[in-house]
C-alpha cells in the first residue's frame, strides 16, 4: 500500500470525512521521482465543528503520528467543517512553488 493510500485510510477512519483529498505534492519539490514525502490534505468533516484551527491540526497530526515521525517531510492541511466548505464552494488554496533545493 502506498503512503498516500495509508494516509487516506487513516483519515477516513479517524474523521469520516464528507470530502477528502490526499494530494501528493512531492513532485513539486527536490526529491526523487515517485517520492511520497510532501502532501496536502483537504478534510471536510463535522468533527471539526466548534474547534479552532490549531485543534483541528492537532487531531490530524495525532491520527498520522507515525507517518509524520517516519515518512512525511511536509504536510499542508486544510481542515474545514461542511459549512465552511460550502462557503468556499469547493475551492482549495494552491500550494506555493518550492524555493529550496534545485527547484
Amino acid at each position: 500500500m502506498s503512503l498516500q493510500q495509508e494516509i487516506e485510510q487513516k483519515v477516513k477512519t479517524a474523521f469520516a470525512p464528507e470530502h477528502l483529498e490526499v494530494i501528493n505534492e512531492s513532485g513539486m519539490h527536490s526529491v526523487p521521482a515517485g517520492s511520497e514525502t510532501h502532501f496536502k490534505l483537504v478534510i471536510v468533516t463535522q468533527k471539526f465543528e466548534g474547534k479552532k484551527l490549531v485543534e483541528r491540526h492537532r487531531l490530524v497530526n495525532q491520527a498520522l503520528v507515525l507517518e509524520l515521525r517516519e515518512k512525511i517531510h511536509a504536510l499542508s492541511l486544510q481542515t474545514l467543517t461542511p459549512e465552511e466548505w460550502e462557503k468556499k464552494k469547493g475551492q482549495i488554496a494552491t500550494s506555493p512553488p518550492c524555493l529550496g533545493g534545485s527547484k
